[in-house]
């Protein structure tokens, strides 16, 4: 059994099908409190011509709990660690790049994440576009000081955009993915958008949605 390549974090992988030098691949990033084991199970829906990687965020809360960065809800609003989403997004980078070169990818790269990895995602996906095809955001939010750090106008504009959001998300509010979309919009991008009644969660048709938004790409 052949050993897969070191990369700067833990990861789940599930191989393609067939393997080429053009296979696509998705990233999957998980929300705070969770591990890679959680949207990792949703790679038997992926389309099995692609790499799917589930990836583990550095920052350890408890047993098997991990987040990218840590974050205070009890203002009523999200206060998060700048200094760990940095440090991660950094390491996120680093990890995306060593994932295409590791595994010899020439394909696309779609980043997707649910919550807190979703807000990676968007980060990523906006400021380093000449590394992913594409960003999938599932119940996630656009971090207000990544916009000033953001890639070039036109080189933002082959980006591809999913985003999926439960009207009834207590933890996020459906707010987020409204301004987003039209934030989006006022940099010429067009992203795919759902609204699901539904809570803070990943629903099976958010799923359905996702697969069939990468299928069209």
């Amino acid at each position: 059994m052949a050993t897969e390549p070191l990369l700067p974090l833990p990861y789940l992988v599930r191989a393609p099908l067939e393997k080429t030098d053009q296979t696509p691949v998705l990233i999957l990033l998980h929300g705070l409190g969770s591990n890679e084991q959680d949207l990792f199970s949703l790679a038997n829906q992926v389309p099995a011509h692609f790499l799917v990687i589930a990836a583990r965020a550095p920052l350890q809360l408890g047993a098997n709990s991990f987040a990218w960065y840590q974050v205070d809800f009890s203002s009523g609003k999200p206060v998060y660690d700048r200094e760990q989403e940095a440090s991660s997004r950094a390491l996120l980078i680093q990890f995306i790049e060593q994932v295409k070169a590791n595994y010899q990818i020439k394909g696309k790269v779609y980043l997707g994440g649910f919550s807190q990895g979703a807000i990676m995602s968007y980060s990523i996906g906006l400021t380093r576009p000449d590394l992913v095809h594409g960003i999938a955001l599932m119940s996630g939010r656009l971090l207000e000081e990544i916009k000033p750090q953001l890639a070039t106008h036109q080189s933002l504009q082959n980006l591809k955009v999913f985003i999926a959001h439960g009207t009834q998300d207590a933890v996020l509010n459906i707010q987020y993915a409204r301004s987003s979309k039209a934030y989006l919009g006022s940099l010429g991008l067009q992203p795919t958008y759902r609204e699901y009644p539904a809570p803070h969660t990943i629903t099976k048709e958010m799923v359905k949605d996702l697969v069939q938004w990468i299928n069209s790409h």
